[in-house]
């Protein structure tokens, strides 16, 4: 895997952890924060730390920002300056910013001034949490935007022994099967003819309201 540069702003519990997790599978993280102390400790954890304003376009460009393969916005706390910093970065031309929300209004605000990504790390959270305590076969999930998702679960029992067609799931449950985990075995795009067995996993896409679906099914 070809090492990529990151920049992430913002060293909160979420900025902390991302950056930590990005340099530990072997990229390039550059830690931006006003607050002195968090750099300090980011010194550490990151390939660079700098104390910066990320609102102040000559810092950035100084720092070279638009070159990073994407910039992550982890400002949390304060919103004026999670919004201000994704416009800068935008105006800069960075490829990707990737900017987190607190809540759906200020997500339609970064969509608007163009984010590229906007992430809701808490309320992603608190889903996953919520779907783990209610099914058994849940097991991961992605969120590709407020409604849709791509969901990995255990095969319910009522599909074993089943064809994908048999069972209906694009048709009449509207999620589309992705990929079945067999093994060590990946079946990638399985065909309608494809047989469900008992312990596979099942990678599927679909609207948030039709996976909650799959999900409860026994």
């Amino acid at each position: 895997m070809k090492a990529k540069q990151f920049a992430v702003i913002g060293l909160g519990r979420f900025g902390q952890s991302l950056t930590r997790e990005l340099t530990r599978i072997g990229h390039e993280v550059l830690a931006i924060d006003l607050n002195e102390e968090k750099v300090n400790d980011a010194i550490d954890y990151s390939t660079h730390a700098v104390q910066a304003d990320s609102m102040d376009e000559q810092v950035l460009k100084a720092l070279g920002i638009r070159n990073f393969d994407a910039v992550i916005v982890a400002i949390g706390e304060n919103i004026q300056s999670n919004i201000l910093t994704t416009i800068v970065l935008k105006e800069l031309g960075v490829k990707k910013v990737i900017s987190k929300s607190r809540n759906s209004m200020h997500g339609k605000v970064l969509e608007k001034i163009g984010a590229d990504i906007v992430i809701y790390p808490e309320r992603d959270m608190a889903i996953k949490l919520a779907r783990s305590l209610v099914s058994q076969n849940f097991l991961e999930q992605i969120n590709l935007s407020s409604n849709y998702s791509i969901i990995e679960i255990f095969t319910p029992q009522v599909f074993v022994n089943k064809t994908l067609i048999e069972i209906g799931l694009r048709n009449k449950m509207g999620v589309t099967a992705l990929a079945i985990r067999r093994g060590d075995d990946i079946i990638v795009a399985p065909g309608p003819n494809e047989t469900m067995l008992s312990g596979d996993v099942l990678v599927a896409l679909g609207h948030n309201d039709a996976l909650d679906n799959l999900s409860d099914l026994d």
